[in-house]
């Protein structure tokens, strides 16, 4: 049997704080001391986003790859390993079939085992799936308060602008490519319609047309 561990920051996060690379190594070596387990290796993943799969992140896969049947996994936290629910139940039931244990400190053990672990598990990765919305949302409400000023807050810039000194401002030429789609489907025209005459795809149309920018 050998013993992993794996630790997370994403790049929003300072090394100072309280789920610190370090202290996240400390909780892991901790705990395997009290199991008398001795960790073969802890894998750093440092600036990946929670929002990442577990098996997208570099050490994330390198860690799938290695451990084995009878292995351990500790992990301090569920949202060091995973935000999206239906990552972390499938990483599980991977886990679960190939015989290696998952272990979370902040759960209380190994969650591959009895099946109020698992509900435990579940319930808590819906938990951090819906909080990793909530923030998803007010990051964009805080782009569309933005926008609506005219203050460009970041990533492609809207058709219809251009970003100048850090503001939107109008494109005259795609401005009246956006009034002439707006004519078109109040006219009666698809999406599609309306997109083959620009050289768009339809959702992309749809989303222009949806977009209101004061």
């Amino acid at each position: 049997m050998k013993v992993f561990g794996y630790v997370r920051v994403s790049t929003s996060e300072q090394a100072t704080n309280g789920d610190s690379l370090e202290t996240q190594k400390a909780k892991i070596t901790g705990y395997a001391m009290m199991q008398g387990w001795t960790v073969s290796e802890i894998f750093v993943e440092a600036g990946v986003s929670g929002s990442v799969p577990l098996a997208d992140r570099p050490e994330g896969q390198r860690l799938l790859a290695i451990a084995d049947k009878g292995d351990i996994i500790i992990t301090p936290k569920l949202d060091r390993m995973f935000r999206s629910a239906s990552d972390a139940l499938a990483t599980l039931e991977e886990l679960k079939a190939q015989g290696t244990g998952l272990v979370m400190i902040d759960l209380g053990g190994d969650v591959t085992g009895n099946g109020i672990s698992k509900l435990v598990f579940t319930i808590l990765s819906a938990v951090a799936e819906n909080e990793r919305e909530r923030i998803r949302e007010r990051i964009k409400e805080v782009k569309r308060h933005l926008a609506s000023q005219g203050v460009y807050g970041g990533g492609k810039t809207p058709f219809g602008f251009d970003v100048v000194d850090g503001r939107l401002v109008e494109n005259k030429e795609q401005q009246t490519t956006i009034r002439a789609m707006h004519l078109a489907r109040a006219n009666g025209d698809s999406l599609r319609k309306i997109g083959d005459a620009y050289g768009l795809k339809a959702m992309t149309v749809k989303r222009i047309l949806d977009r209101n920018i004061d």
